[in-house]
Formats: C-alpha cells, sequence, structure tokens
C-alpha cells in the first residue's frame, strides 16, 4: 500500500505541474486543444472555452495538448507567451509544496499565521535551496542516481501509511520537479525559456529548437534508462552495472 501511495502522489505532483502549464496557457493566451488528467484512452470529457478537459485511463500524471497546427503556428506565438507557457509547470510545482507543508503542520501544530503561510515557505526555501546545491552531484556521484522504480521504492518505505510523511514526501518530490525542469536543457521548461529568450538576439535560434530538443530528448532517455537499470540493481541486491 505504502508504494501505491508514492505512485499516486508522484502522478499527483506531474498533473499540478501540468496544470500550471495550462493555467499559464490561459493567462497567456495560448489555445489548449485538450488538458487530460492521466494517459491513455479517453473515459470521459466535457469541453469549455475551446478545451476538451479529458479523464483518461491511467490516471497518474496529464498532460496539456496545445491548439496549434503544426511547430511553426507556436512559434508565431510572442517569445513573453511561450516564455509564460514553460514557466508555469515549474511554478506550479513550488507552490504545492507550500501547500502540502502547511497541511503538514496542520496536522501536527495548531493553525496560525506561522503554520499556514510563514513556515511553509520557508520549508519550500529551504528544500528549494538544498535541491540547487545538490544539482552538481548529478555529475559527480552519477552512480547515486534514482529513477521512477527508486524514488517509488524509496518514497513507500518513507511514507510508511503516515500522513505527515506522505505530504513531506510530495512536497519534496515537487520541488525536486522544479529544480531539475528549470536546467537550461532544450527538452524541459528550463531549456525551453532560455531558447526561447535566445531569440530576442536573433531569430535564427528557432531553427535549432528542433535538433536541441532531440537532442536533449536522447540525453534524458539515456539517463532514465541508466537510472533505472542502476535502481534494479539496488532492489535486486546486485550491481547491473
Amino acid at each position: 500500500m505504502n508504494y501505491v501511495l508514492a505512485v499516486f502522489a508522484i502522478g499527483f505532483i506531474v498533473l499540478a505541474h501540468e496544470l500550471g502549464h495550462l493555467i499559464a496557457a490561459k493567462m497567456a493566451g495560448i489555445p489548449i486543444r485538450t488538458f487530460s488528467v492521466g494517459f491513455g484512452p479517453r473515459l470521459f470529457s466535457v469541453r469549455k472555452g475551446g478545451t476538451e478537459y479529458r479523464l483518461s485511463l491511467v490516471p497518474l500524471g496529464g498532460y496539456v495538448m496545445p491548439d496549434i497546427e503544426d511547430e511553426n503556428a507556436f512559434f508565431d506565438f510572442s517569445i513573453s507567451r511561450r516564455i509564460i507557457l514553460s514557466a508555469g509547470g515549474p511554478a506550479a510545482s513550488l507552490v504545492l509544496p507550500v501547500f502540502c507543508f502547511a497541511l503538514s503542520d496542520m496536522l501536527r501544530f495548531e493553525p496560525s499565521l506561522t503554520t499556514l503561510l510563514i513556515e511553509p515557505l520557508s520549508q519550500t526555501a529551504t528544500v528549494f535551496l538544498k535541491t540547487v546545491s545538490a544539482i552538481p552531484l548529478l555529475f559527480t556521484h552519477y552512480g547515486e542516481l534514482s529513477g521512477i522504480a527508486g524514488i517509488v521504492s524509496q518514497g513507500g518505505r518513507f511514507i510508511a501509511l503516515d500522513g505527515h510523511n506522505l505530504l513531506s514526501f510530495s512536497a519534496i518530490i515537487s520541488v525536486n520537479l522544479a529544480v531539475l525542469n528549470l536546467l537550461p536543457i532544450p527538452v524541459l521548461d528550463g531549456g525551453k525559456i532560455l531558447m526561447y529568450a535566445m531569440e530576442k538576439l536573433s531569430r535564427r535560434f528557432v531553427r535549432l529548437h528542433y535538433p536541441l530538443a532531440i537532442a536533449g530528448w536522447v540525453l534524458m532517455i539515456a539517463a532514465m534508462a541508466y537510472a533505472t537499470v542502476l535502481d534494479v540493481g539496488r532492489l535486486t541486491g546486485g550491481k547491473i552495472l
């Protein structure tokens, strides 16, 4: 049961991230064709304001699909509107931990301005700074990387059917998602924001989006595959690499 809670917590964290992109798109005036809760075949949907809000079969995470004909149409949107769209996900991933920490503190302490706002903001900032400071370790301690399997395994043991631990786990993973998404890798939100900003120097950078995104996907898939192999080795008690 602990591991099931960890899986659904991760799914909810990803969904909150995508909801941030949806809200940002609405604010920037970028039309969204589909916002799906979950992946896979559609179970139920409703259309409102030109957007299809969909509930899909696998209730883990979600996605946002802009209402555009092709990639060129997307780049017709102004740079600032595209930056707002990309920044919405990480922003939501930093807002969610504040609510998680606030709810956790309410379960342990008497509600007050400190427990509802000040302390949650401080806790979120602390986790954010620790996560940022740990980024260099990805390159010097790459043997300690964890993929989804490792996160679920460690998260399940940490949660241990404890509501406070579940909220803390969700907050920490959400902050980690925000920080990782802000890395300047083209396929991530941070890389997209960097590339969009570089267009202000020259529109020629638009041509680099596609090849750099492909390179970014290759890098991310390789990193995830490597982390998964390490996870399997840890979980089976043997060294795969």
